[in-house]
């Protein structure tokens, strides 16, 4: 009969995985701050450095640049839904959630993502489709909302929330300015208050769709 491991013999199995598991979030973490900051040509060893682990350490979690770009775009993604479903359960006002939303994107860096979204890594990989398409629809239901209790302008589409609020939050190049974010959220607040209704003046050409996104325009 197969002896049954004792508590003691279970944690100290355990630990090494939850280690490893707080290792890999730390390089994740490290490496999404360096990104914004540097760009996504940073050295790894410094985002070793960053994230207080080896370079054999982060090697095992990802064993080249394209695979920890990967993680780091799978992860801001996931957390930017996650801020769309904590807005609506904080706002009653869908106008309010959708402003919350776009600031707290703003947080999440998501428009550091672009450089990114450009270097040698599969960005047809099924998982990171998965994950934007669940964040595209987040945003369409917050866009939706807001439009149908008359709180946003008609003349817009989630293409249009989407494409401002990616070039918003790109840090400018040449631009060693660390504390953008304050500059970052007066220009998204004047991009919202375009938005509201009723509008103020008649847009030119017509409003961005995901279809044409997804298109490249």
């Amino acid at each position: 009969m197969k002896p049954v491991a004792t508590c003691a013999e279970q944690r100290r199995t355990s630990r090494p995985r939850a280690d490893a598991l707080r290792n890999r979030e730390r390089i994740v973490a490290a490496a999404r701050e360096m990104f914004v900051e540097f760009g996504p040509d940073v050295p790894l060893d410094e985002v070793a450095r960053r994230a207080g682990v080896g370079n054999a350490t982060l090697y095992r979690n990802f064993p080249d640049r394209a695979a920890l770009i990967h993680e780091v775009v799978l992860a801001v993604t996931s957390r930017t839904t996650d801020r769309v479903e904590e807005a609506v359960a904080a706002e009653s006002d869908p106008f309010a959630a959708l402003s919350r939303f776009v600031h707290a994107a703003a947080d999440e860096r998501i428009g550091a993502l672009c450089p990114m979204l450009s270097g040698g890594f599969d960005t047809a990989h099924p998982e990171l489709l998965a994950e934007r398409r669940r964040l595209e629809e987040a945003v369409e239901g917050l866009v939706e909302r807001a439009m149908s209790a008359g709180r946003l302008r008609t003349d817009i589409a989630v293409g249009d929330v989407l494409v401002a609020l990616s070039q918003l939050t790109r840090p400018l190049p040449g631009i060693a300015c660390l504390d953008i974010d304050r500059f970052t959220h007066r220009h998204l607040q004047l991009f919202l208050d375009g938005l509201e209704a009723p509008a103020r003046s008649a847009l030119p050409g017509s409003a961005a769709t995901l279809e044409d996104l997804r298109s490249g325009c």
